[in-house]
């Protein structure tokens, strides 16, 4: 699952038993050779499908990490570029990575249930961070989205098929949840990451409870399930006016 310059399992053992802000702050100089950082392929189509849906002036990379959706929005923005994310560690290499040129880029660093911005942005993307906010934390967590939001603008994310219960994912996932919420319930700081916890059924409700019209746009670069539904697909929640 790691590649030779990914974190040892020494340092991974650390970083679970920290906070999440600080689990992250170790981890940030190896972070891109983990699987945790959302894959190429994933981000790719993601664009693909915005350039679509566009255009977009000026976007917002929530729960940044080293700046992988950033690449995104670089990609299918035409004003700025902001990416936000608590862990100065993570906003470090992403300040260190070269990028192409394009719009202007710049990092805040700040916590995404309390987003120091006005309503300046056209489109908000989010690449696996939502595994890191408890269900009850969602509904304060799409306040903060829909008021840094331009009146039109857009908030995307990428969702995949959750897998079967018959299938070894099922229970792999439903297995580490089992252990994390083991070790938050006898250690702390907690460090919160739960793979199940998502419902997409959930968020949606959520996202119009607050003030948004959300569509589902099937990205086709990874097929469908045998039911015919997609594999994968982005959310794409519209401020309303």
């Amino acid at each position: 699952m790691f590649s030779p310059e990914g974190p040892s399992l020494r340092e991974l053992a650390v970083q679970a038993l920290s906070s999440v802000e600080h689990g992250y702050d170790l981890l940030a100089p190896k972070f891109d050779h983990t699987p945790f950082r959302t894959p190429a392929p994933l981000l790719d189509a993601v664009a693909a499908m915005l350039e679509r849906v566009g255009p977009f002036d000026d976007g917002l990379d929530l729960c940044c990490g080293t700046g992988a959706g950033a690449d995104v929005l670089t990609k299918v923005c035409r004003g700025s570029v902001t990416g936000v994310d608590f862990s100065a560690g993570m906003l470090a290499v992403a300040q260190g990575r070269p990028r192409a040129a394009g719009p202007r880029v710049s990092w805040v660093r700040g916590d995404a249930r309390a987003l120091p911005f006005a309503p300046a942005f056209d489109l908000v993307v989010s690449f696996g961070a939502f595994g890191h906010f408890l269900p009850r934390e969602l509904p304060g967590l799409f306040v903060q989205i829909h008021s840094v939001l331009r009146p039109g603008g857009l908030f995307a994310f990428p969702v995949v098929a959750p897998p079967r219960l018959t299938s070894p994912a099922y229970w792999m996932l439903s297995g580490f949840d089992a252990v994390m919420k083991v070790r938050n319930a006898v250690w702390r700081p907690p460090f919160v990451m739960y793979y199940r916890d998502f419902r997409l059924g959930f968020v949606r409700r959520e996202l119009e409870r607050t003030g948004f019209a959300v569509d589902q746009y099937a990205l086709p670069e990874f097929g469908r399930r045998g039911d015919g539904s997609p594999r994968v697909r982005m959310v794409a929640a519209r401020r309303l006016p």
